[in-house]
This record gives structure tokens, sequence and C-alpha cells, in this order.
């Protein structure tokens, strides 16, 4: 099984507002770059999103370390999924994103990653600036 890291950031302009995301997607010494937008959404919801499509994004099962700076979306993966899953996702924020999720997640090992934003870590730096840049564009364009 291939061992990829993920890394991920969403940004939202007014929040709810125009919205980004950013992600890098690493396999040995390779990789590729993601960014997506939405005209009206949230921070969380980009921050999920982001996620969803790097693991969109892989053509075959492997084992993703994914690392975000998004406590929603580590503690959601890490300790409340299950939960929530149980309780058919009631009063749960973007029940959508997540079963979205769970479906892309399927037969990936996962392990999910906090670190501190805006710390000087290098790919969620470059996260944020793709996130940030893609939430620009279609806030220009409305």
């Amino acid at each position: 099984m291939k061992k990829i890291t993920l890394f991920s950031d969403g940004s939202a302009l007014g929040n709810p507002g125009p919205g980004g995301y950013g992600v890098i997607l690493r396999y040995d010494d390779k990789e590729r770059e993601i960014v997506g937008s939405e005209v009206h959404t949230t921070n969380n919801r980009m921050e999920l999103l982001g996620v969803i499509e790097g693991l969109r994004a892989l053509s075959e099962k492997c084992e993703v370390d994914i690392i975000s700076d998004s406590s929603y979306v580590v503690k959601g993966i890490n300790e409340w999924l299950a939960n929530w899953i149980k309780k058919d996702f009631k009063k749960v924020k973007n029940p959508d994103l997540w079963r979205d999720y769970i479906e892309v997640s399927q037969g990936h090992k996962i392990n999910a990653i906090w670190v501190r934003g805006h710390d000087g870590h290098e790919e969620n730096e470059r996260c944020d600036k793709l996130a940030r840049d893609e939430a620009e564009k279609i806030k220009a364009s409305l």
C-alpha cells in the first residue's frame, strides 16, 4: 500500500462568503497541487472539501497521512465521526460533506494529524496561500 501525505487547508472570506481550498498530495518525491472554490461557503466546509478532493484524486487505496490545521477536520476524523454515524448526523454541521468523506476514504488507511496554522509549516503555509488565492479569485469574479 502506497504511503501518501495529503496537506490541506481551506479559506472563506466573510465566513460565510467566497471560499477556496488548497491541497498538496505527496508520494515519495512527487507532488501534485489541487485547488477549488465555491461562491458562498464557510471555512470549515472548505477545510473538509480540500481533504475530500485530495482523497478523490487518489487512483488506488493508500495509507494517507492527512495534515491539517483544522481541529474540526482532524477531530472529526479521529474522534467524532463514529458517533456522528451512529446518530445519522443529527445536529451535525456539513453532513453532506462528511458523507462524501466517508465514501472517498473507504479502503484507505487514514491518519489525521493536526498542525498549528500560520506557524511556519511549509506545506501548510503553501496550502493556505492556494486556498486564499482561490477564495480571492472567486470574490473578484462576483
